[in-house]
C-alpha cells in the first residue's frame, strides 16, 4: 500500500495554492544550467528538439524530463530538475515537445497530453547512444499523465528504464479540465488558452484546408481549443473522446516500474479522480504522495531547490 506520507514543510508565505503556483510559474529562475541543444527526425518527418545538459563526470544515467502545456526545457521546473540531477551524476534530456522549442513543427499535429509516441522515440534514441545503463523520466503536469501512460500502455519497455516520477499530474483529464474551466481558476484558463491560439494561429495559412477561420474564431474556452484543434488533428472523434483516451488513470493499474506521483492536495488543477488513491493502494510499484500544500508545481523549498526535485532524485537512487 505505497501512500507515502509527506514531509513537505513550505515557508509560510507559500501555503496558498494561488502562490505557490503563480510565483514558480513567474518568478522563480534557476541559473547555472548549460543546455547543449541536439534535433531528432521522427518517423512522420517532424522534428523533436532536446536539450541537454550534463553530470561532470561521464555518466551512465539520464532522466528525461516532460514539460507541461505550453511550456520547453527552459522552464525553471525544468531546469531545476535538470541542474540537481546533473549535480547528482545523471546526466538530463530535457525534451521540447513539437512546436515548443521556438520554432514551429512542420506538421498540422503537434503535442498532447498522451502523445507518447514521440517520447518513445526518445527513449529509443537515447538508448542508439549506447552510453546509458538507467533512464528516469519525470513528468511535469500535461508532461506528468503522458510519463505515467507511457509506463502503463503495454508497450516493451526497455530494461533501462527504472523509474518514473510524475509531479502535479492531471490523471483524469477531464476533471482537470473541469477545473480549469471553474471560476477560481479563470485567470489560468484565460492565460494557457491565449499562449495556445498564438500558436495555432499561424497553422491557419499552412493548413487552410484542416483549420478554418471560423473554426478558430469559434475556440472560446480550452475545451473549445481541444474540440476544434487538439482532437481533430490527432485522430480523436472530440474532446472528450481524447480526455478518455489520452488519460493516464485507466494505464495506472498495469505500471511494472517504479513510478511515484506527487500531487499536492491544494492543487487548483486537479479534481478528486486525479488523486488515485485505489490504484497506488493495489499496485506496489505506485507511489502516491500528496503533499498538503504545494499548489500546482509549486513545492518551494529552501536555497531554490523545490520539494519534488528533491524527491525526484531520492526516489531513484532507492530504486
Amino acid at each position: 500500500m505505497p501512500i507515502v506520507e509527506s514531509t513537505y514543510k513550505p515557508p509560510f508565505w507559500t501555503k496558498t495554492s494561488f502562490v505557490s503556483t503563480v510565483f514558480s510559474g513567474l518568478a522563480r529562475t534557476v541559473q547555472g544550467v548549460d543546455q547543449t541543444r541536439e534535433r531528432i527526425t521522427l518517423p512522420d518527418g517532424d522534428f523533436l528538439d532536446l536539450d541537454w545538459s550534463y553530470a561532470t563526470e561521464k555518466s551512465n544515467k539520464v532522466i528525461i524530463l516532460l514539460h507541461g502545456l505550453e511550456g520547453n526545457a527552459q522552464r525553471p521546473y525544468i531546469t531545476g530538475a535538470a541542474k540537481l540531477f546533473n549535480e547528482n551524476g545523471t546526466d538530463a534530456c530535457a525534451l521540447n515537445f513539437r512546436g515548443c522549442s521556438g520554432e514551429p513543427n512542420k506538421l498540422y499535429r503537434s503535442y498532447h497530453s498522451g502523445a507518447t509516441e514521440d517520447l518513445d522515440e526518445v527513449v529509443k534514441h537515447i538508448l542508439t547512444k549506447n552510453q546509458y545503463a538507467e533512464i528516469y523520466i519525470k513528468g511535469i503536469s500535461l508532461g506528468a499523465n503522458m510519463a505515467l501512460k507511457y509506463a502503463g500502455e503495454g508497450r516493451m519497455l526497455p530494461n533501462q528504464l527504472k523509474a518514473v516520477i510524475a509531479i502535479s499530474s492531471p490523471c483524469d483529464l477531464k476533471g482537470s479540465c473541469d477545473e480549469l474551466l471553474s471560476l477560481k481558476n479563470r485567470h489560468y484558463a484565460i492565460r494557457f488558452l491565449q499562449h495556445l491560439k498564438d500558436k495555432l494561429k499561424p497553422k491557419l495559412l499552412q493548413f487552410p484546408h484542416d483549420l478554418s477561420l471560423n473554426d478558430f474564431k469559434s475556440i472560446k474556452t480550452l475545451k473549445d481549443f481541444d474540440d476544434v484543434y487538439t482532437s481533430k488533428a490527432h485522430g480523436f472523434t472530440n474532446a472528450y473522446d481524447y480526455y478518455d483516451k489520452a488519460s493516464s488513470l485507466q494505464y495506472l493499474s498495469n505500471i511494472k516500474v517504479p513510478s511515484l506521483i506527487i500531487n499536492a492536495l491544494n492543487d487548483s488543477f486537479l479534481s478528486a479522480s486525479c488523486y488515485p488513491v485505489k490504484e497506488a493502494k493495489q499496485n506496489p510499484n505506485l507511489y502516491l504522495e500528496m503533499p498538503k500544500y504545494g499548489g500546482h508545481v509549486g513545492f518551494i523549498d529552501k536555497r531554490n531547490v523545490y520539494y519534488n526535485e528533491k524527491r525526484a532524485v531520492e526516489f531513484v537512487a532507492n530504486k
